[in-house]
């Protein structure tokens, strides 16, 4: 594997979530649902059995709203395989969780991406406990806050992104997404831009943008798996029904064979760009998710 590249698998360990965010990209009927205690052992066999070192980053619905996830998951990645362990959460989880989940990840944690959903928490709160977070983790792992730009919720997003700054907390914007492409944001686009800079590169924002024709490395260095085993090259050909790798329970999971030009007009998340996967796209850097 080129060292320029991160091998990375995005694992939704579960459907199941305890906010409903009106800017949800997922349905409400996906958002449902966890792997059996089985399937669980299942999983971290696949895990333990990968070649190399690969960072498993972990995504939901909410991860720490199932219950396996603190009990079985986490340590068994650690205990059990060579792998990076990462995560994305709404913080939602009490302060005696997030401080478990950073004691048994010690030396093994990469990123913690932090989601900011301003219409469930108070970002003061919030703050205080991402900053709470990032003081107990590794040094070397990295805390990011990101949250969705929601038109017509500017004052928000600004007052939000000045609270975080207090706490020396850096704001990570993601552009919404809405059938498949983005918002237009019409007349707040100044707004948008004066929030995440003209052209931002995927370390410091996610602007979703298009790729193609660039040689990527998804599905050979890189790959996202659902709760059911099921495993996408990515998010995009997932979403079109391409891209399908086999499952991983079932044993029919198996890597593509090399690199494809990119054939998509949409990159939904930065985590292929920020882990090397897109051929002339910077590698990850500490900001990114």
């Amino acid at each position: 594997m080129n060292p320029k590249r991160s091998p990375t698998i995005e694992w939704q360990v579960c459907g199941v979530c305890n906010y409903d965010c009106s800017y949800c990209i997922q349905k409400r009927s996906s958002r449902v649902g966890r792997p059996s205690g089985d399937d669980v052992e299942r999983f971290l066999a696949f895990f333990a059995a990968l070649p190399s070192t690969w960072e498993v980053k972990m995504t939901g619905g909410e991860p720490f709203a199932f219950g396996a996830f603190l009990e079985r998951i986490v340590p068994g990645l650690v205990e059990r395989t060579p792998h990076v362990v990462s995560v994305l959460t709404n913080l939602s989880a009490s302060l005696a969780e997030l401080d478990r989940f950073a004691d048994c990840t010690r030396g093994r944690l990469g990123v913690v991406s932090a989601s900011l959903h301003l219409e469930h928490v108070d970002v003061e709160a919030f703050a205080r406990k991402a900053a709470h977070l990032r003081a107990r983790i590794d040094p070397t792992a990295t805390l990011v806050v990101n949250s969705v730009v929601v038109p017509g919720r500017f004052d928000l997003l600004e007052r939000a992104k000045d609270v975080l700054a207090a706490h020396d907390l850096r704001l990570f914007p993601q552009l919404m997404k809405q059938d498949g492409g983005l918002v237009d944001y019409l007349e707040e686009r100044p707004r948008v831009d004066a929030l995440i800079g003209i052209r931002p590169s995927p370390r410091v924002a996610n602007v979703s943008p298009s790729y193609r024709g660039k040689l990527c490395w998804v599905g050979v260095e890189y790959f996202v798996l659902t709760q059911k085993g099921d495993a996408w090259s990515c998010r995009t050909a997932r979403r079109f029904g391409q891209g399908f790798l086999g499952n991983v329970l079932d044993g029919s999971f198996a890597l593509a064979r090399g690199p494809l030009p990119c054939t998509y007009d949409i990159c939904p998340c930065t985590v292929p760009a920020n882990r090397g996967m897109i051929e002339g796209v910077h590698a990850r850097a500490e900001e990114a998710t």
